[in-house]
């Protein structure tokens, strides 16, 4: 049996693309409507997938001819869709492989500024510009006033749909230069790409101090993934950096955490500690003051109780003589107003950076570019998944970016 599928705006169109090739014998054995995905989505029709059969016999005894080509109007066109109601495939996969090639241009822009303080991001962009703006100009209309407003609306409603607060897109759209007719629409892009870019800023990983140790904790609520991402950082930290480093735990509400980062630290072949007071603390890292790092798993608490706050402060003020770096784990998946509110509880203790878990777990990133706008936390780390020390890293803003415009996977 011959099985094929077929792709068409309508099924009665799929219908006659197998009927063609097939022939008139052929079978339909499934048809699927296939909704539009990706940054311009917006603006197209949902299409049809029909898979078609024949038996191999019948298909022999049928007159052997050659197949046609398609009907153009089972096609898209060039650049639009023929029904003016939307953008093709062409197009969107255009303007989806230029927020690629954005994010490595505005790398290297960032990576040359260090060195070079008069480098611009229209410089860099100015010689990759040529290819798409000649495609445009072969493929593309000039596009109108209503059709650059829906190419701001329809960046406008991606970030909305990433759960970016509305506040903030208000803030980038309005920041935006490339919002006339006359901007193509790679310029547009690139405008907000860049601006998403900045505002997450610059990430830096953990790094020693030149005076040892420097303590480095991780705090936040119960069931972000403390533990496991303290592992994670741990393990790259000894493996990866050669760095020496010691394991304390001050969770003594819950034994199995105990026991989870004692089979971390003999695995590292490093030494782990069990905090109760801060007098605790002070006595072990002077003991262990050898050492680059010391990384301390701080118990899951709640950020509304005030005595637990309290207790948390007073492990983290015994050791005020030593660079101390405090890690706000947060996990993407917690409603923003939630986030908020933890954030700004800790807010109140101490400075922190972020780190944000379970990237796996959902599609919508808009509350790591939400928290780092309302907080102005510098950010850090983002894991995803339970895997010791594989899915952990630094944050990149590209990445980041990308997700939020719909242009990566």
């Amino acid at each position: 049996m011959i099985i094929k599928k077929y792709n068409a705006p309508t099924e009665k169109e799929a219908i006659l693309m197998a009927k063609e090739e097939l022939g008139p014998e052929a079978i339909v054995m499934n048809v699927k409507t296939i909704k539009p995905a990706g940054i311009f989505k917006l603006f197209k029709k949902p299409r049809v997938e029909l898979t078609a059969a024949i038996d191999d016999s019948v298909a022999e005894k049928q007159t052997a001819t050659t197949v046609s080509a398609p009907k153009e109007s089972y096609r898209f066109g060039n650049a639009f869709a023929a029904d003016k109601e939307g953008y093709s495939e062409e197009a969107q996969n255009a303007i989806e492989e230029k927020i690629n090639s954005i994010a490595k241009l505005l790398e290297q822009q960032m990576s040359s500024s260090r060195q070079d303080n008069t480098s611009s991001f229209d410089r860099i962009v100015a010689d990759e510009e040529e290819d798409i703006r000649s495609y445009t100009e072969k493929n593309i209309e000039t596009p109108s006033t209503k059709t650059d407003n829906k190419v701001v609306e329809l960046i406008y409603n991606q970030l909305l749909d990433n759960e970016v607060k509305k506040e903030f897109v208000d803030v980038i759209i309005d920041e935006m230069d490339a919002v006339s007719s006359k901007q193509p629409i790679d310029n547009i892009l690139s405008s907000v790409y860049q601006k998403i870019v900045l505002k997450l800023g610059q990430v830096e990983p953990l790094k020693p101090s030149e005076n040892k140790p420097k303590i480095v904790f991780f705090v936040g609520n119960t069931g972000v993934g403390k533990t496991t991402t303290m592992a994670k950082l741990a393990s790259k930290c000894k493996l990866e950096n050669k760095l020496n480093i010691a394991m304390f735990s001050v969770d003594t509400y819950r034994i199995a955490a105990i026991e989870q980062i004692k089979t971390y630290a003999n695995i590292l072949n490093s030494p782990m500690e069990v905090i109760y007071t801060p007098e605790d603390m002070k006595n072990y890292v002077e003991k262990y003051k050898d050492c680059d790092l010391i990384l301390v798993d701080t118990a899951g608490r709640s950020h509304r109780n005030e005595d637990q706050r309290n207790d948390l402060q007073a492990i983290i003020d015994s050791v005020e003589d030593y660079e101390k770096e405090i890690y706000l784990v947060v996990s993407v998946t917690v409603k923003y107003n939630d986030l908020i509110s933890i954030a700004k509880t800790y807010g109140e203790l101490f400075d922190y950076k972020l780190i944000f878990t379970k990237l796996d777990e959902t599609k919508e990133l808009g509350s790591i570019l939400n928290l780092k706008l309302e907080m102005n936390k510098d950010l850090s780390y983002v894991t995803w998944g339970q895997n010791v020390p594989d899915d952990i890293g630094v944050l990149n803003p590209q990445i980041i970016a990308k997700k939020l415009l719909g242009g990566a996977e």
